[in-house]
């Protein structure tokens, strides 16, 4: 090195340059100025973040300092090939003395040049976060403290960088769970509706959904649906089966059939996925729901004056679970003038401390006919109250009324 600074120096001073960076700038720009400030303080000529990508198993360039054209031509490095792929694999610094297509497989880094490169492995608690690795055109050795001095740096920036990604997720997964409930829901003659949308407070946003539409011939689909699993991955799953479900009503007369066709859909295109969903078709005249369940909880019916109960419908394998093609089942369900049907999500019945069916049997008591916003508020109340929903909570109430 040009400067005589020992491990200790080298540490308070990354120490700065870690605070440094402007509280105003994005994870991008921080990334970038604070590996150009790491060129000058290792004294070599390139560096680079590369971001792990869990889904493909690869790494993805996303900041770089002296070898900008990394991020700008979207350089991506399998986990476990090459250089950084090694890294990541071993989770261990990695020292090369000899870069050219031998030992990295990014040729970026040899046609810059590059004589001499260390790797460090950007891990968060458990989780592996990216590669951070420098460059020096002249032939060097890396110190102890060389090393130490980046895998501390590496040890920050895969702090910031995963504090950006969960934000990021949140971010994106409210968006697009609130851009694919309905923002309002449809005026159909004979019918009234309600419906109610809480995200957990111990998991977050999740796959929970409920859809109506208009059908051919003055039908109305209605569906209620559960995505296994929180986040943004649950939420981008739920859209996709959402437009596919929509997209297969329109040709299929029969919520079985429908449910078929999407679960055939979800185990050949989202390997590993598993969703409930309860998908009916209420009738012209308002008289019956057509109504098939995929592993879903069955509704709540309520008949004006009478208490509510659970609807006697069997249960199918949930989407993405089925093994085969399984002959799925559609049941005829009354719907009598002046009553209520109750969707749900089992957010609203599981608690840690009953049984579900406990909770399904609190629900049913909680559901009495009536106007469909005061039905969601009394069972919100009943079913809530004043304690945060552990796991999402999905709630549509339908009304049929006299025409």
């Amino acid at each position: 090195m040009s400067r005589s600074l020992d491990g200790q120096d080298r540490l308070q001073l990354l120490e700065t340059i870690i605070g440094a960076p402007s509280g105003h700038l994005g994870l991008t720009a921080v990334l970038a100025e604070t590996l150009d400030r790491v060129r000058g303080v290792l004294n070599v000529d390139t560096a680079t973040v590369l971001r792990y990508q869990e889904g493909g198993e690869q790494l993805v360039a996303i900041a770089a300092a002296g070898i900008e054209e990394e991020v700008h031509q979207g350089v991506r490095v399998p986990v476990g090939t090459g250089f950084a792929g090694r890294v990541a694999r071993d989770r261990e610094p990695v020292v090369l003395d000899h870069v050219d297509e031998t030992t990295v497989v990014n040729s970026l880094l040899w046609e810059r040049g590059l004589r001499a490169m260390l790797g460090v492995p950007m891990v968060a608690g458990t989780d592996l976060v990216g590669v951070l690795h420098v460059g020096s055109v002249r032939p060097r050795r890396f110190s102890e403290a060389e090393i130490g001095t980046l895998q501390l740096l590496a040890d920050r920036l895969a702090m910031a960088i995963q504090v950006e990604v969960l934000e990021e997720n949140r971010t994106a997964t409210m968006a697009l769970q609130r851009s694919l409930l309905p923002d309002r829901l449809p005026d159909v003659a004979g019918l009234a509706f309600a419906a109610r949308y809480v995200p957990g407070a111990e998991a977050g946003l999740g796959g929970d959904w409920y859809d109506l539409f208009p059908l051919p011939g003055d039908r109305v689909g209605i569906v209620m649906g559960d995505v296994s699993g929180h986040g943004l991955e649950a939420a981008v799953i739920m859209g996709r089966l959402r437009s596919a479900l929509r997209a297969y009503a329109l040709d299929c007369d029969d919520p079985a059939e429908t449910l078929g066709k999407l679960d055939r859909k979800a185990n050949h295109f989202e390997h590993g996925a598993m969703a409930t969903v309860a998908y009916g078709i209420i009738d012209p005249r308002r008289e019956a729901l057509r109504l098939s369940l995929a592993g879903h909880l069955p509704p709540v019916l309520a008949p004006p004056g009478e208490p509510g109960g659970l609807v006697t419908v069997p249960v199918d394998p949930p989407i993405g679970l089925s093994i085969g093609r399984p002959a799925r089942r559609t049941t005829v369900v009354g719907l009598p003038v002046d009553g209520v049907l109750a969707f749900y999500t089992d957010g609203l019945v599981e608690r840690r401390d009953r049984p579900v069916d406990d909770g399904m049997t609190e629900l049913a008591d909680a559901v009495r006919a009536g106007e469909p916003e005061r039905v969601c508020a009394r069972v919100m109340a009943t079913m809530i109250g004043s304690r945060p929903a552990q796991d999402d909570v999905a709630l549509l109430v339908v009304h049929r009324h006299a025409r």
